[in-house]
């Protein structure tokens, strides 16, 4: 995960810079209300329970309005809270406060809802070698938010991008030829590089097999197609279960024939934490 985290927080503050300018545009004209320098404090609790992820987000959101925003984490990344728990309070001035506050809360509440559905599809597999994939299925611009919370969740990353590791699917096989023709050209092209094949049937399986993929994709296999494939000797080929997997359904995959579950529901269904701030004193200076 620290390649991982390295690259996020690298991407932080542009993302952080768009969501407030798109936000704030030429000014936060109901915070003009507010008397200039009136200060305040203000706390941010959940409602419901949540596993927390986004801290740095906010960090960066109040930096870059104020740095003299003061934030004391009663939480941090990858915590289990429940409703109506504190999970920080801040000061500074009151206009800086509201003025971030939707944006701080956006990544906040985003973030944890990533982190709380991963963390739910990684109980299902406590005991088990099978690991949770994500997909690039992600919210665009926010890739490598996603995959973060992801990972902070329990479950694992797939590919980050199209640069990092071959995907060889159905129209790629086709334009080559084949996939033996695929996986030598992806070896000749990026040795080092994971080759993974996407197959619809037993009959490309095998073909993947042949062609020693690192890792082949079973398309939309029902879990009896996947029970019947124990007899097959996959080598050092890793098997991945992948196409209309849910979280109510992810356990019906869980087969000694699987090391990968991939899931985009991870990051596209995610449903965001209900989250609010409030202040809680205002101080006039």
């Amino acid at each position: 995960m620290s390649n991982l985290l390295e690259a996020t927080l690298a991407d932080l503050p542009t993302c952080v810079t768009r969501a407030l300018q798109e936000d704030i545009g030429s000014g936060d004209i109901t915070a003009m209300l507010i008397p200039e320098k009136q200060h305040a404090k203000g706390e941010v609790i959940s409602r419901e329970h949540a596993v927390i992820c986004g801290c740095a987000w906010v960090e960066e959101v109040f930096k870059q309005l104020d740095p003299k925003t003061t934030i004391n984490w009663l939480v941090q990344d990858g915590d289990p809270v429940v409703p109506d728990q504190v999970l920080f309070t801040l000061s500074g001035n009151a206009r800086v406060l509201l003025t971030g506050e939707r944006t701080a809360l956006n990544f906040l509440q985003m973030l944890s809802g990533t982190a709380t559905l991963a963390r739910q599809y990684a109980e299902l597999t406590t005991g088990s070698d099978v690991r949770i994939l994500d997909t690039r299925k992600t919210i665009p611009g926010l890739r490598l938010a996603q995959k973060y919370a992801v990972a902070v969740g329990g479950c694992n990353n797939h590919r980050i991008g199209l640069y990092d590791a071959f995907l060889i699917k159905e129209n790629h096989i086709a334009a080559c030829g084949g996939i033996a023709l695929a996986v030598a050209k992806a070896r000749e092209i990026a040795p080092g590089k994971v080759v993974e094949v996407e197959v619809e049937n037993l009959d490309e399986l095998n073909e993947a097999l042949d062609a020693q993929a690192d890792v082949v994709m079973l398309d939309n296999f029902s879990p009896s197609d996947i029970e019947n494939l124990k007899h097959l000797n996959f080598g050092e080929t890793k098997i991945e279960v992948s196409g209309n997997i849910t979280h109510e359904t992810v356990q019906h995959f869980m087969s000694s024939a699987v090391n990968y579950i991939s899931s985009g529901s991870l990051t596209k269904h995610v449903q965001a934490v209900d989250l609010s701030m409030r202040l809680i004193t205002r101080i006039t200076i």
